[in-house]
């Protein structure tokens, strides 16, 4: 389990897999005008789903070897208490006897569940319920064992395939993730913390959610309990088909506390036909960073509404590169689907193949364009940017910054070419949270390298401007509107 630590009618409630009450009828129109009553829906009956279902999700077992080190590269997964007790004693032995990136193997053993998708014992689960395993047990739930065949597994959607040497064994029945329902109940089931085909309830609390471990995948959120030993096990609707695979919860403590997520199953099952086909999955690359649109940036940049992605970063040579998108373009579509939020371009860019050609609909100096572009692959290196200008102090005094181009060591460090450094903010800049030590690496969408650039690029602004800021390893858009009586 990671840390980041359907529409269904009443009728089909009521016939399929039974309902433990029938769905009233529909609510006519009230007189006056008034917002007729939502009808009332009885809860379904899970004890079926869990009868039909329950001998097709299984528990996986494994077991293997992992390098541990107290040196900075090392990976240990947070949480583990074997490899951060190994590694104590690993820093304690280098801090008495000297020696650099002293490392050893220890054992790993790990529990997580999975289901089968087909009768000859095809089965899905998460990448990181298999990581670094040398073997794996799946037990089905009339206690047979047998040892698993890791096809393969993709760890940027965290899905993974193994297969296990059986015959006419039960599978789950596949739904469709887009029917799913805000508010609508949902059945997990698993192994929690080793407890076999263990059962839980809840609704569907969000669709679409980005997560920030940059895996483009998005989740279906619920508050179905789901814990440690939970990852890898479906996700059930109302009608007893899979449309999730349980893969990570949001927790201060460990344990479950409201927020669990969950893998389309379309999307796990696109990553799994890659993985029988060719032993593993191959991503789309953009080489762009994006940031949501909030009121004030959609005002800055003249846009009709607060949605898309603006591109704060292109990697120098990336596929975004040489289709010619910049920083501060704002994109609205890909291939004719609307972008609402920036998770939606990392989700298309993920799912789409190296080499696919999409058109980007882009927002740019207060327009709409199409741009081409022919996707690269995830995981091939870029170019690096290259340094440049000198230094000259200046103040904007309508939005109360004082900048200063960068120095060749500086723009080394930041990996950009451009910019202005904030030697000091006030006013309205220190009102919308800028800070000394900011980096101003654009105007609406202008990169500025010299003071005399960032004063071209507010000249006559009475609305808010954005700013594109880096902070440390960060960038941000920051909106900000000058003073109302600039000197």
């Amino acid at each position: 389990m990671n840390f980041i630590t359907p529409a269904i009618t009443a009728s089909l409630l009521a016939t399929t897999l039974g309902c433990a009450a029938i769905a009233t009828a529909a609510p006519t129109a009230q007189p006056g005008g008034e917002v007729p009553a939502v009808a009332t829906v009885g809860v379904p009956d899970f004890s079926q789903i869990t009868r039909r279902y329950g001998p097709a999700v299984v528990n996986i077992s494994i077991s293997g070897m992992r390098q541990v080190s107290v040196s900075p590269d090392a990976t240990d997964a947070p949480g583990d208490d074997n490899g951060d007790s190994v590694q104590q004693f690993l820093r304690r032995f280098q801090q008495e006897f000297g020696g650099a990136g002293a490392s050893m193997q220890i054992p790993v053993r790990g529990q997580g569940s999975g289901f089968i998708l087909s009768e000859d014992g095809l089965i899905l689960t998460n990448a990181h319920v298999i990581a670094n395993a040398s073997d794996v047990v799946v037990k089905l739930t009339d206690r047979r064992e047998f040892h698993a065949r890791v096809i393969g597994s993709d760890r940027k959607t965290d899905i993974a395939v193994l297969k296990i040497d059986a015959h006419r064994l039960p599978t789950v029945s596949i739904g469709n993730p887009a029917d799913l329902q805000v508010g609508e109940w949902v059945l997990a089931i698993g192994s929690p913390f080793g407890f076999e085909n263990s059962v839980s309830a809840g609704v569907v609390s969000a669709k679409g959610r980005s997560l920030p471990d940059g895996s483009g995948v998005p989740f279906i959120q619920t508050d179905a309990a789901v814990n440690p030993g939970n990852s890898g096990g479906p996700l059930f609707n109302a009608r007893g088909e899979v449309v999730g695979i349980n893969s990570q919860i949001y927790s201060r403590t460990g344990g479950f506390q409201g927020l669990s997520f969950a893998i389309p199953i379309d999307l796990a099952l696109k990553i799994q036909k890659q993985i029988v086909a060719t032993g593993h999955a191959s991503h789309g690359l953009l080489g762009v960073t994006v940031q949501e649109v909030n009121q004030s940036l959609a005002d800055a940049f003249r846009l009709p509404a607060p949605a898309g992605a603006i591109i704060l970063d292109v990697m120098p040579g990336s596929p975004g590169a040489k289709a010619g998108l910049l920083p501060s373009d704002v994109i609205l579509g890909v291939d004719d689907t609307r972008i609402a939020a920036a998770g939606d371009v990392q989700t298309l860019v993920t799912m789409a193949q190296p080499g696919q050609r999409l058109q980007f609909e882009i927002w740019r100096d207060g327009k709409a364009h199409r741009l081409p572009v022919v996707l690269g692959e995830a995981g091939k290196a870029t170019a690096s940017p290259q340094p440049a200008p000198a230094p000259d102090t200046s103040t904007l005094h309508q939005f109360g910054l004082q900048l200063r181009p960068l120095q060749a060591v500086e723009h080394l460090a930041i990996g950009s070419a451009t910019g202005l450094l904030v030697e000091s903010a006030s006013g309205p800049a220190r009102t919308a949270g800028m800070q000394a030590g900011d980096v101003v690496l654009s105007i609406n969408g202008k990169p500025v390298a010299s003071v005399d650039q960032a004063r071209a690029a507010v000249k006559g602004a009475t609305g808010a401007v954005a700013l594109l800021v880096q902070r440390g390893g960060d960038r941000m858009f920051v909106p900000l509107t000058p003073s109302a009586q600039p000197r």
